[in-house]
């Protein structure tokens, strides 16, 4: 018995569990801390509407890399590659917002939040800046101390078929009707012309163009996006309010107007097809599914050890 006992302890203690994160983890120790957040990703917004989105994708690329233990903003270091150098997220940027938060609650909590914590809630705030909902976000995670680049072949490709997609997500406890409603994160931002290079170009070898993409659509990706590109930052809008947090992402599916491969397989299985199609009929419905799968996401437990004063370095 003793044995058994000592096995669930050493269990415990390889694969952490986010189940003891609280809705009031900072109530006594840092109250004023979510005020604080807002305010920065309100300013940061202010002067650049493309914060939104990059925040809500850092936290996503966070969670998905080691747990959500804020192992995304660390620095490169040495002969150590970190995840921010990774090639999938060279494109991440507003880590600066996570940065001025931080100091502005140094100041006013010192050495009492972590990191993820920080970004978990810039996440949040981010929707909400953006006309989309509110939710409570549950707190008390711990920072990482290990950032990899290489790790970064473990984020879902917007090339995935939907069975590479389910697998990316089951592995990390999530279901197919989160892997929906958080693609719907895609209502927010921008893609890169090498992200969709595959539908528009050589789709296959019979056809240039994949055929599922609506035609006048595919024609004006391609005129932004030539074989042979040569604009470092040339792509599209990832829907027709791109600053704006809506269900417009879902009704521009339906209507063959997605950007990604990744996009285009949700409505490939009759059960992902079904939600894709409820959540394009109402925005309330996908509001409240998100805001279900965004909680889910940010208990992915991660191997945190510490609150580092400095979101870059390791204490």
């Amino acid at each position: 018995m003793s044995l058994f006992f000592t096995f669930l302890l050493l269990f415990s203690s390889l694969f952490p569990s986010l189940d003891a994160l609280t809705y009031r983890y900072y109530d006594h120790t840092c109250p004023n801390l979510e005020s604080i957040v807002a305010r920065e990703v309100h300013l940061a917004t202010v002067n650049d509407k493309t914060v939104p989105a990059a925040l809500l994708r850092m936290h996503f690329h966070d969670c998905f890399i080691r747990g959500c233990d804020g192992s995304v903003l660390l620095d490169s270091k040495g002969k150590n590659k970190a995840e921010k150098d990774g090639p999938p997220n060279i494109s991440l940027h507003a880590f600066y917002v996570i940065d001025k938060a931080k100091k502005a609650i140094e100041s006013a909590c010192p050495g009492v939040v972590s990191c993820a914590d920080i970004l978990a809630l810039a996440a949040r705030d981010a929707v909400v800046v953006s006309g989309g909902p509110h939710w409570e976000v549950p707190k008390g995670r711990k920072d990482g101390r290990i950032s990899k680049a290489n790790e970064t072949i473990q984020l879902p490709f917007p090339t995935f078929n939907f069975s590479q997609l389910q697998q990316s997500f089951s592995q990390r406890g999530l279901s197919i009707q989160d892997l929906v409603a958080l693609s719907g994160g895609h209502t927010l931002g921008f893609a890169h012309c090498s992200s969709f290079q595959n539908r528009i170009h050589k789709f296959n070898s019979t056809v240039d163009i994949d055929p599922l993409l609506q035609p006048s659509f595919a024609a004006s990706l391609r005129s932004i996006c030539p074989a042979h590109n040569k604009v470092k930052n040339a792509g599209s809008a990832m829907d027709s309010t791109t600053t704006v947090f809506d269900n417009a992402y879902f009704k521009l599916l339906l209507q063959g107007r997605s950007i990604f491969s990744s996009d285009q397989s949700l409505l490939s299985t009759p059960y992902s097809k079904a939600l894709v199609s409820k959540f394009a009929n109402e925005q309330r419905h996908f509001e409240k599914a998100f805001v279900k799968s965004m909680v889910k996401m940010s208990r992915i437990a991660g191997a945190g050890e510490e609150v580092r004063l400095n979101c870059r370095v390791v204490r």
